[in-house]
């Protein structure tokens, strides 16, 4: 029992070292895009949408065959015609019961069970314009489910680089911390030692409560864009999310025109093409709702039986089979009104392409000119951090030297670290506009 016991907890260690080893699994880029294109929430609620999409096509579709329904009915009257005719029904009439029994027949019972079947011939085009709009609305659905994907890939891919992005800030403010903390140990022995005013270690000072106040900054920075990640994912507050950081990124570049990327979007975008989806459907809608005015036709056909028990009997069946044609002729302006309703909705949707097009142009535009912005950016920062470096090194050997103040390495110290943390900040913001414009044009369907 002992040595059971030992196994059974050596047994459980495993599984948790296991289980932690699984859940420490790091995530590229791609990975995560894959996992949150599985797990993301609200692409799970649009593929829902499809199937409810799909439904509705099979109801419109439902229109197209026959109705067939079974019912057993009960009845009971003394109404000399009613009962007259349910005992014919029967095919129980007996003429020997004389007027007397024809004009007080008493309580007649009457059971019926039925097979009816019913079917629509016309209805003005009703059925198949709303069948076309079912079949519209399926691929709609789909188109607007691609539309997310999009943005969502988009998305991730922003919050994969603010999550690095905030990775090398906290990396700037752990170095800004480490040399000034080294600076400020030296000079409190050199104030100690009398060769050092204490107006620059309190300077020194000053300035690393800075930097540890900015290192607390990026810290949190790190776990914010680590939540916002995780949602994306699907990934609630209990699971891990650790980030493969190694991948060493390639800057975008900037080629294609505004014009070509338009014409991509145009082609490409998910959202345009739905927009144009729900004109037809509106469409559809409108002549389905104008058949309205037409006639209907539907056959019809039943069989059963008439007896005064629940005895079921092929002597008494019967079958009735017929057409009946009808036609509105004043609905109280119903008809009209679900007309005008519907030519409203179709100028809706005129209405909702031109404002896709329109969010088309202006994503591309703000996407184009945000990655044109950050490639500059990236330019300048890159030689703002060189002449930085350097400026930090002169001033270093000069501080050594004894030749300038403290305050000026301070300067330098903050100047550096401001040039890195907007290269930092350039180079992440290039890779977030280019996935911005990827999005833009619809390059992730």
């Amino acid at each position: 029992m002992h040595l059971l016991r030992k196994y059974l907890i050596f047994l459980g260690a495993a599984l948790s070292l296991n289980s932690g080893l699984l859940h420490a699994e790091s995530y590229t880029l791609q990975k995560a895009v894959d996992y949150a294109l599985q797990n993301n929430p609200d692409l799970q609620i649009m593929q829902e949408r499809i199937g409810q999409a799909e439904a509705k096509l099979g109801q419109a579709l439902a229109a197209f065959y026959p109705q067939i329904k079974t019912r057993l009915s009960y009845e009971h009257s003394d109404n000399p015609s009613r009962a007259f005719g349910m005992v014919i029904s029967q095919r129980r009439l007996d003429f020997s019961i004389g007027d007397s029994g024809f004009n007080h027949p008493g309580g007649i019972d009457n059971y019926r069970p039925e097979v009816t079947a019913s079917y629509s011939l016309f209805r003005g085009g009703q059925d198949y314009q709303l069948s076309k709009a079912a079949e519209l609305g399926v691929e709609a659905a789909s188109l607007n489910r691609d539309a997310l994907r999009n943005r969502l890939i988009q998305a991730v891919h922003s919050a994969f680089y603010a999550y690095l992005a905030a990775i090398e800030a906290h990396k700037v403010t752990q170095r800004s911390i480490t040399a000034v903390s080294s600076e400020f140990d030296q000079s409190r022995i050199r104030y100690d030692a009398g060769t050092t005013l204490k107006s620059d270690v309190l300077s020194l000072e000053v300035q690393l409560a800075q930097a540890q106040d900015d290192e607390i900054q990026a810290a949190n920075a790190i776990e914010l864009a680590r939540t916002g990640l995780k949602m994306l994912l699907g990934l609630n507050a209990e699971q891990t999310l650790d980030i493969d950081a190694t991948v060493d990124w390639q800057l975008p570049k900037q080629q294609a025109t505004f014009t070509d990327l338009l014409n991509q979007a145009l082609g490409q975008r998910p959202e345009i093409r739905a927009a144009n989806k729900q004109l037809a459907i509106a469409q559809r809608r409108l002549s389905a709702a104008k058949g309205a005015h037409l006639p209907k036709a539907d056959a019809y056909l039943s069989y059963g039986s008439d007896s005064k028990d629940l005895d079921f009997s092929t002597n008494r069946d019967n079958v009735t089979a017929g057409v009946m044609v009808e036609m509105d002729i004043f609905s109280g302006f119903s008809t009209q009104e679900k007309i005008n309703n519907a030519s409203h909705q179709l100028s809706e949707a005129e209405k909702a392409v031109t404002r896709t097009r329109l969010q088309i142009e202006n994503e591309v535009k703000t996407a184009h000119l945000k990655l044109q912005e950050a490639l500059a950016r990236l330019n300048v920062t890159m030689a703002s951090v060189a002449a930085a470096e350097e400026a930090l090194r002169m001033v270093n050997e000069q501080r050594n030297a004894g030749t300038v103040t403290v305050t000026r390495y301070i300067e330098a110290e903050v100047a550096r670290d401001r040039a890195l943390s907007r290269n930092i900040a350039a180079r992440f913001d290039a890779l977030t506009a280019e996935a911005l414009l990827n999005q833009a044009i619809g390059r992730w369907r």
